[in-house]
């Protein structure tokens, strides 16, 4: 597009301001209020905003390049708009659909202001491609926000699932449940260490009831936890090794000869209790 044709473009959507965002906050806003994730006058002030940031950017740009330094306000907005959104629950087609929606009203101002088919023809791809770009833009901002929502949240739930309890004065226990991989198994390190440095306590319980297999990695990774808290002055006690366990254990060749195993998580505060020199005494029957 020439730049008599981009500066007329830029005048007259500017001259159509008012009406330009009457018209688009009528089309979209019930597609925006539809799912209720946002009130009305926050979507509001999201159209206005944005249309301001473009209209002002378009007529000082001496380019339709919506990647080029002169659009940056732009893409602030929709950066920071569509982080907004990821956090609500707006789905990628929603918060693009925020920009797309805008060609609607921009080419019926275009057909009324160009008369010229040809004319009309050039600045209406120009404008298709630079909201096409900035929409592009906006998902691909929103699905990297969304991504990093979801890895936050599991590792919350990591830290959720790996609780290090105090069982007694220097004993902790650790129950594990579900599948243990590398990055969980960093995770339960971390909490088990931290937690033998708060409490200064000298043993721990590892209870694998709830660990559905145990394969050579998952072994593996036992061996290292107990092995980091024998460097951090604790000793460890493995307890819930059912029979299958046991078998596979034994199949696999996994050297458990230097830690305490247990069948059950009861057998193993016991021998947990007589290491500290703890009893306990069931209270006499009252007559």
């Amino acid at each position: 597009m020439n730049p008599p044709e981009r500066t007329r473009l830029a005048d007259v959507l500017n001259q159509h301001r008012d009406a330009l965002l009457a018209d688009w906050v009528r089309l979209h806003l019930p597609i925006a209020l539809r799912r209720g994730l946002a009130m009305e006058a926050e979507i509001r002030e999201q159209f206005s905003t944005f249309l301001k940031a473009f209209l002002d950017t378009l007529a000082k740009s001496d380019t339709l390049d919506a990647s080029r330094p002169d659009w940056e306000p732009v893409r602030v907005f929709l950066a920071d708009m569509s982080a907004h959104r990821a956090r609500q629950g707006f789905t990628p087609a929603e918060t693009a659909t925020f920009v797309f929606s805008l060609k609607q009203p921009l080419y019926a101002r275009l057909r009324q202001s160009f008369t010229n088919p040809a004319e009309l023809a050039e600045v209406s791809w120009a404008v298709n491609m630079l909201i096409d770009e900035l929409g592009l833009y906006t998902t691909e901002v929103f699905q990297k926000n969304r991504e990093a929502i979801i890895a936050r949240q599991q590792e919350e739930l990591l830290e959720l699932s790996t609780p290090v309890v105090q069982l007694w004065e220097g004993i902790l226990a650790l129950p594990l449940i579900g599948t243990l991989d590398s990055s969980r198994t960093q995770v339960v390190m971390e909490s088990l260490l931290q937690k033998i440095v708060d409490t200064g306590a000298g043993l721990a319980i590892i209870d694998i009831t709830g660990v559905p297999t145990v394969d050579t990695l998952v072994a593996q990774h036992l061996l290292k936890t107990v092995a980091a808290a024998r460097l951090m002055g604790a000793d460890c006690i493995i307890s819930g090794i059912r029979p299958q366990i046991a078998q596979t254990i034994v199949h696999l060749g996994v050297d458990l000869t230097n830690v305490i195993t247990k069948s059950t998580l009861a057998d193993a505060f016991v021998i947990a209790l007589q290491r500290t020199g703890s009893t306990i005494v069931k209270p006499k029957a009252t007559a």
